[in-house]
């Protein structure tokens, strides 16, 4: 029996849960300010979901502008200095794509993180967490049989899910207002062996393929010859052969369309095609069940591409990702929320901490469509959005911030949340330092630290 008496704990300025792309930007931000910071992760290595062969999309906005700066920026250049990303390219779908190896991102954040002094705490799961009269106190995480009580003048759950912030009573929101429905997850995986240019004959051979479904609204130009044109793309189509394929029994996956991102190594494309639905990813039998399902489709689907898209006949499995894909679970109420009226019409208002300009993409958590929209330009998410409202020094940051579900389809993206990130990363080392509680922190000194890093914050500042 584990005597819990000898629980250790550890005393911080600044808590991280979670080093995906929000926790990143969130305590490199902190411990560049000056801030002494912890992160925690559940994995042996930091980065999320952006080492599984993701790429980051909308670094620009519908209209080319650069609209994504500072510490996320920084990553990509560095990736590129490793030829593991070819940068940043227009595109008419995801606005911009800007593909990179999984591979290199973790020994890059590695980097990052020792050369900001950022303290990490690996191999953790998150157990629970302390509240008194409303203020979080610690948070308790566990591994290898030993229990560890982390104690922060401001704690920010960067977690994807809100798990720290639901244990510790705030209030939160979950899946889209109509029917609480959660966009669906997926397993990635990477393949080699692709053969790009006999798939891009077949592509102009058959225009068809890439022709989308109402639900879809793509400007024009999504074509063969723009993907032929760069190996920097995503491409999202056979929604024909797909299709028929499911009317004769012979596909395994629940989603209308293929989408692969093709990676900067010759003959390897990572796929995100999984889908599981009527799925709960904040419930460990869901997430099993998921782990189990998605796994035993990958096989089935390299047999059908394999057997019918010219290309792909010699396609392997190269690496699966080590974990689910979570789209959407939980999104923390904040002291303001971000709403589609606000990305829909551009609003930026000058409390504005990043931008989003992600198209609204919504994928069905019950059936094989997706719902796509473009946005005119970028819109600003606060600083507000990402203070909890009712949880006094716990701080938001990632995909679970202060939206709605359709600003969500469009905010849940990878640069923009360690954008948001590295803004909620300054607030909280500013709030620890002056040991000051987060929303009373002046939010136009984040905005001018924000700036001096290169961050974007105005159409005026694009690049």
């Amino acid at each position: 029996m584990q005597d819990y008496s000898k629980r250790e704990q550890i005393k911080t300025q600044v808590l991280v849960l979670g080093g995906g792309a929000g926790g990143i930007g969130a305590a490199i931000a902190a411990a560049r300010e000056g801030a002494e910071t912890i992160l925690v992760d559940r994995q042996g290595f930091l980065g999320g979901n952006m080492t599984i062969g993701l790429p980051l999309l909308a670094f620009l906005d519908a209209q080319g502008r650069q609209v994504t700066g500072g510490l996320p920026q920084e990553i990509v250049d560095r990736l590129i200095e490793l030829d593991a990303s070819f940068g940043h390219r227009e595109c008419p779908l995801h606005n911009s794509t800007t593909v990179i190896d999984p591979n290199v991102m973790k020994i890059v954040l590695f980097e990052k993180i020792k050369k900001y002094g950022v303290r990490p705490l690996l191999h953790c799961e998150i157990i629970g967490t302390t509240v008194e009269n409303g203020e979080l106190k610690s948070v308790i995480v566990k591994g290898k049989g030993k229990e560890i009580e982390l104690f922060a003048d401001v704690f920010i759950d960067a977690t994807g899910d809100g798990d720290v912030a639901f244990m510790a009573g705030a209030e939160f929101e979950k899946g889209q207002y109509a029917n609480g429905e959660t966009q669906p997850p997926t397993l990635m995986f990477t393949v080699g062996g692709f053969d790009l240019e006999r798939f891009m004959d077949f592509l102009e051979e058959h225009p068809d393929e890439l022709k989308h479904g109402s639900s879809m609204k793509i400007r024009p130009g999504y074509t063969a010859e723009f993907l032929r044109a760069s190996e920097n793309h995503v491409f999202v189509g056979l929604k024909h052969t797909i299709s028929k394929l499911r009317q004769e029994g012979k596909c395994p996956i629940d989603r209308d369309t293929i989408i692969y991102i093709h990676l900067p190594r010759e003959g390897y494309i990572a796929l995100n095609c999984i889908r599981i639905l009527n799925f709960d990813g904040t419930k460990l039998e869901e997430l099993s069940r998921g782990e189990v399902e998605s796994h035993l489709q990958i096989l089935p689907l390299i047999q059908m591409l394999k057997e019918h898209i010219p290309g792909f006949e010699h396609i392997y499995l190269s690496s699966i990702a080590p974990f689910l894909g979570i789209r959407e679970t939980r999104r923390i109420k904040g002291m303001q929320m971000i709403r589609e009226d606000a990305a829909v019409n551009g609003v930026i208002p000058d409390d504005t901490i990043a931008l989003g300009s992600y198209i609204i993409d919504i994928h069905s958590g019950s059936g094989d469509s997706t719902v796509i929209r473009s946005l005119a330009g970028p819109y600003g998410i606060t600083y507000g959005a990402t203070i909890s409202k009712d949880i006094r020094r716990l701080m938001v940051s990632g995909r679970c911030i202060s939206v709605d579900p359709v600003v969500f389809g469009s905010s849940r993206v990878m640069p923009t949340c360690m954008a948001v990130g590295e803004g909620v990363g300054i607030g909280a080392a500013m709030a620890a330092k002056q040991n000051i509680a987060p929303e009373d922190v002046d939010v136009q000194t984040i905005r001018r630290k924000l700036r001096e890093h290169g961050a974007i914050l105005s159409l005026d500042e694009h690049k």
